[in-house]
């Protein structure tokens, strides 16, 4: 049997995936992600698991500001006002990641996953769950400065229970 990523993170992420892609084919819903800091994983796990991963649609990793404008049509004035790390720029990226696929619901992450230039909070991540016909609903978290490894796991919890509220 091939070790997947899934098998090899904590249980609480691997419980949480499987859960999360049980109900999304229970209902047919199809999934997408807009992932920032962490780089794909949240898109990662989604597709690791046999059986259940067709319910996850596509995914999109939009690490610059180009990438966010060009893939999900995040404004640019947006971007430049709010910063990339921002309640507005994560709900953009969630209902663009919406209409940029076939998907039904979508999470998007946006974060600080460690240090980086003077002024950003390490560990400050930003969530939006979007589903078709209802509110986007929003996190902030302020996972502190745990390291690039932690923030992402941490995250990565995070984006799946918003999948899991927005799927029941």
């Amino acid at each position: 049997m091939t070790e997947t990523l899934v098998q090899r993170l904590e249980a609480p992420i691997d419980t949480l995936t499987q859960q999360v892609l049980g109900e999304a084919c229970e209902r047919r819903l199809k999934l997408a992600t807009a992932e920032s800091c962490t780089g794909g994983l949240l898109a990662s796990v989604l597709t690791d698991v046999v059986g259940q991963a067709h319910a996850f649609e596509r995914g999109f990793v939009v690490y610059t500001d180009e990438a966010k404008h060009e893939l999900l049509g995040v404004p640019s004035d947006l971007l430049e006002r709010c910063g990339a790390v921002s309640e507005p720029v994560a709900i953009a990226l969630a209902q663009g990641a919406l209409e940029a696929s076939h998907a039904d619901v979508a999470v998007s992450i946006t974060g600080f996953a460690g240090r980086g230039a003077p002024g950003e909070e390490p560990g400050l991540v930003y969530f939006a769950a979007a589903r078709l016909g209802r509110p986007t609903h929003t996190r902030e978290r302020h996972y502190g400065d745990v390291g690039r490894e932690r923030v992402r796991l941490a995250a990565l919890t995070d984006a799946l229970e918003m999948f899991r509220e927005q799927i029941v």
